[in-house]
């Protein structure tokens, strides 16, 4: 598997997968060093870093980050393991830029209309956000649930605000 880190707008990505399919990204790290320790901690590996892979998924996780809409569905990404989160990923990545779910109807829509919790683990164990848009998921009323990158839910913020996604209701400052 190849690792690429790259410098974008939101900071510091790693990618690692095949020439085929993503199978994790980091985002949102302040530089090289720490994007690099955070793949190697996610994927357990120690590969190293091939600056020309995947030229067009770097290319359009930076424009993504810079603030253009670009179709990041078009990249595969590594399956779950489960039925459940298979399904609940494939409706996730249905969800167009600037619109949010919440984790119930995230549930519904992929058969589960009572999963609303088993949703949240499915987000939490996303080794692809962006491609796998979990900072789209809400919790019931538009409130902001966590988000595991380098800065939480300030980066779900500001994934949010580059998206231009209404109908979330920030959290209290």
């Amino acid at each position: 598997m190849a690792v690429h880190c790259f410098a974008t707008a939101l900071g510091w990505f790693a990618v690692r997968g095949s020439a085929e399919t993503a199978t994790h990204l980091t985002i949102g790290h302040a530089g090289p060093e720490a994007a690099l320790a955070a793949m190697r901690t996610a994927a357990g590996t120690h590969d190293e870093d091939v600056r020309d892979w995947r030229p067009a998924l770097t290319d359009a996780l930076t424009r993504f980050a810079a603030g253009e809409p670009v179709d990041l569905e078009a990249f595969a990404v590594a399956e779950p393991s489960t039925p459940f989160a298979r399904r609940v990923v494939a409706e996730l990545r249905r969800v167009p830029r600037g619109e949010t779910v919440s984790y119930a109807e995230l549930a519904a829509r992929a058969g589960s209309p009572r999963g609303a919790r088993a949703v949240g683990g499915v987000m939490r164990s996303n080794r692809t956000p962006l491609l796998v848009p979990c900072h789209r998921v809400v919790g019931a009323g538009g409130r902001l649930g966590g988000f595991s990158a380098p800065t939480g839910i300030e980066l779900k913020k500001r994934l949010l605000a580059l998206e231009a996604a209404p109908g979330h209701v920030p959290l209290a400052a």
